[in-house]
């Protein structure tokens, strides 16, 4: 039995794709200059959308099935090293082989040393996020193996030496068109009178591809999920390529995250419903591949089953935060997203783009490591309706945000501009009279926007708050004018502090209800 590094304080911080070259706030004004783009992702996220919509409009038990998710993998994640350890028994009760890796690096020298040891120089891959997180493909071209990208999209975005911007659709950025000239510049022997009709894109790949899948002698995949009774796998995919590169090859190794798995089958059944209809749109998957160990004369002769903690353990010692960990991939909070709809995935700088990276790439790196991220949000709580497994993802959010809020305090051991602006409103609100002076003043703040109908710009040390929004103009009238002027008296005042003996703090009478966790009234 390998040791495993899961709940070790040994375990370092996540290492891989989760980090961009630019902060949130540079890389998304980038982003929101290029039109194509914003067109690209509106048309995508809108037909997502509706898809969605309507195959989960069938359900007449939808909630309860997210429910149900949400129950099986919190229940999965309070005894994950128990089922993990039950998961490595199977795999090799069955013939597999286990690797356990701390990091993306020794994930990457663990696939590298595997396909070496065959001696082939060539793997064929399904689409996979973990690998994607830990940078395979390059660690893979430095130890001379070329990794060849067999889904759709992944292989657009590898022939057009770009990055995946979505977690379901990796090339939702491009059009039609953009894909034909990858093609054509690309792909050895394609012809040139190509078109950028979608039949015609897809057989192109399908030439292409059937190469490989016929030549190679190793396969890498990730994996949805993992039974931990039988030592099952599972990937679901809908192109037919997930299934040519776990059954042809005669090594197949899987890269997956140790947060993919489940206690037993009965699990299993009710994620097979959620993930479809929350990504494809779809009532059951197109391709749902699943295998156990070895089987003599039957697929791979040699599996291998890398566990991945990479930042994973850090995140489930959050009470809070690890629900993150819950995410079943299947994009439905970034279709939603205002933000991600007109910045697109790329802004985030992270493979895990949207909602569920601004709230698992922090986690998985280090807050202060990818700190702009839990700021990417308006907060308006579209993700966490359509989460199909109910991530709370805003208040996961607004929980990073006072973590790198506390963290910048501790550092600074003195009050930041934030801090002081928070308390100097703390103390005008906390007395009628002072609040009552304060809107008068603000009425000043119409000669700002007079010509605009809007404040475009307000001074230092203010203006930051206007760089990414424009600010309305202070009505003509207070609340409290109106009510003079039609009432003929002043409103009564209805937030004076009760009398109360000095030194003693009032009743707390504004304390929220008590709430289940995850529930808004």
């Amino acid at each position: 039995m390998t040791t495993a590094y899961l709940g070790m304080p040994t375990a370092p911080p996540g290492v891989g794709h989760l980090r961009g070259a630019d902060r949130f706030p540079v890389a998304a004004r980038r982003a929101l200059a290029n039109t194509q783009l914003r067109h690209n992702l509106a048309m995508a996220t809108a037909t997502i959308r509706a898809k969605r919509a309507a195959v989960v409009g069938e359900l007449a038990d939808w909630e309860e099935l997210r429910a149900a998710g949400r129950a099986a993998k919190a229940g999965a994640m309070r005894q994950l090293d128990r089922y993990l350890t039950q998961l490595e028994t199977a795999v090799g009760a069955h013939g597999g082989v286990v690797h356990w890796a701390r990091d993306a690096i020794e994930a990457n020298q663990i696939v590298s040393d595997l396909v070496a040891a065959t001696g082939s120089r060539e793997a064929v891959k399904v689409k996979s996020m973990a690998t994607d997180e830990i940078g395979l493909n390059q660690a893979l071209a430095a130890a001379g193996i070329t990794a060849y990208e067999t889904d759709l999209a992944e292989l657009i975005v590898q022939l057009g030496h770009d990055r995946p911007s979505h977690i379901l659709v990796p090339a939702i950025h491009r059009n039609r068109a953009e894909i034909r000239e990858i093609f054509l510049r690309e792909m050895a022997g394609v012809d040139p009178g190509l078109t950028d009709e979608p039949a015609a894109l897809a057989e192109a790949a399908r030439v292409y591809l059937r190469r490989r899948f016929l030549s190679a002698r190793v396969g890498i995949s990730g994996a949805n999920f993992a039974i931990a009774e039988t030592g099952t796998i599972c990937v679901v995919e809908s192109e037919g390529n997930g299934r040519m590169c776990v059954t042809l090859p005669e090594v197949l190794i899987t890269v997956m995250g140790i947060e993919k798995v489940l206690p037993s089958w009965a699990d299993l059944a009710v994620f097979l419903q959620l993930l479809p209809r929350s990504s494809t749109g779809e009532r059951m998957n197109p391709y749902t591949s699943m295998w156990t160990g070895v089987t003599p004369g039957d697929g791979p002769q040699q599996f291998h089953l890398v566990l991945l903690d990479n930042g994973r353990t850090a995140a489930l010692a959050d009470p809070v935060g690890r629900q993150a960990l819950h995410c079943i991939r299947c994009s439905a909070c970034l279709n939603v997203c205002p933000v991600y709809e007109r910045v697109g995935g790329h802004a985030y700088g992270s493979v895990y783009p949207g909602p569920i990276g601004a709230v698992l790439s922090p986690q998985l790196t280090g807050v202060e490591d990818n700190a702009t991220l839990p700021f990417a949000s308006s907060l308006c709580g579209a993700c966490y309706d359509a989460c199909p497994v109910k991530i709370d993802i805003p208040s996961v959010l607004v929980h990073l945000r006072a973590r790198h809020v506390e963290e910048k305090r501790q550092e600074r051991r003195v009050p930041g501009a934030e801090a002081i602006m928070m308390a100097a409103a703390s103390w005008v609100m906390a007395r009628p009279g002072r609040f009552a002076a304060a809107q008068r003043a603000d009425r000043l703040g119409r000669a700002l926007g007079r010509r605009r109908g809007r404040i475009g710009r307000l001074p230092p040390p203010l203006a930051r708050w206007t760089q990414a929004r424009d600010l309305p103009v202070p009505p003509a009238q207070t609340f409290r004018q109106w009510w003079r002027d039609e009432h003929g008296k002043p409103p009564p005042d209805t937030h004076r502090e009760p009398h109360r003996e000095h030194g003693k703090p009032p009743p707390d009478t504004h304390r929220e209800p008590h709430r289940e966790h995850g529930k808004r009234s």
